[in-house]
């Protein structure tokens, strides 16, 4: 009876050790990178401007006197200028905030800049804009420095993840990884081979489901964020079945290991 009862401990713990490690793996992410055929391409993160978006931009030159006139009425005793020096599309790193005049980008698609009038944004990516209205600045000023930046970059992040809410990306960059880290990463109930990334791009609204487990996610078109993404993170199996059992599950399996054990002792002091 004692050899019997060992040999279904045993039994017990070695499938115990098998699951978990299964687990473990299951957790991984990015796990053949090794093997991945790696082709990510800058496309895939040039987000254009959207209607509604909030631009931040700030005209600056060695003579400060004469960007007056493109700045609005902003004046500031210190321009802050980006960090070139950090590298990483980390939101809240790697940039620093530029403040400057915000200009929203009404329903044809356009902003009211001064001195310059209308400026259309529809079809265009934030380098594109800003690589534009520096040519265009060129006619009136020396050698300008024009900065743009996306104030309102906003994602939002659900499901099964340690922090769900919206999250502002302060250098309007994101991956799919920033915006998990700044949602505290996936909880052990998410399921991590399939998360849906929402998309609202000129008025139309598409979706996309990627692997974190796979490293060709970085292929995908989803894998770099745009402004206003969703990204919906649903439960494991592990996870619906807690939900469904009876919340006295554990308390009885508890009792039950409890009744088992004394059984083996008694039988144990018996037989001897």
């Amino acid at each position: 009876m004692k050899s019997k009862i060992l040999a279904i401990l045993l039994v017990f713990l070695l499938v115990s050790c098998k699951t978990n490690q299964n687990a473990q793996n299951d957790l991984n992410y990015m796990q053949n990178i090794e093997q991945a055929a790696i082709e990510a391409s800058s496309r895939n993160s040039n987000s254009t401007i959207q209607v509604g978006d909030q631009l931040v931009i700030l005209i600056t030159a060695k003579d400060m006197d004469v960007v007056k006139p493109f700045n609005q009425n902003y004046s500031s005793s210190e321009i802050v200028q980006p960090n070139t020096m950090a590298g990483g599309n980390t939101p809240s790193q790697g940039t620093t905030t530029i403040s400057g005049p915000t200009y929203t980008v009404d329903t044809e698609g356009d902003i009211d800049f001064p001195v310059l009038g209308k400026l259309s944004t529809t079809g265009k990516s934030l380098v594109e804009f800003k690589n534009e209205l520096r040519d265009r600045m060129t006619r009136y000023i020396i050698n300008p420095t024009v900065n743009v930046r996306l104030a309102n970059f906003k994602i939002t992040v659900l499901g099964e993840v340690n922090r769900q809410g919206d999250y502002t990306i302060t250098n309007g960059q994101a991956t799919i990884f920033n915006a998990l880290g700044l949602a505290g990463d996936l909880t052990m109930y998410g399921k991590r081979d399939n998360v849906l990334i929402v998309r609202t791009e000129d008025g139309k609204v598409t979706h996309g489901r990627i692997n974190l487990q796979d490293a060709n996610l970085i292929n995908s078109p989803y894998y770099n964020l745009k402004q206003g993404d969703a990204i919906m993170v649903y439960s494991n199996n592990t996870k619906d079945t807690l939900a469904k059992q009876n919340p006295n599950t554990g308390l009885y399996l508890t009792a039950i290991s409890i009744a088992v054990t004394a059984v083996a002792v008694v039988i144990g002091l018996f037989t001897k």
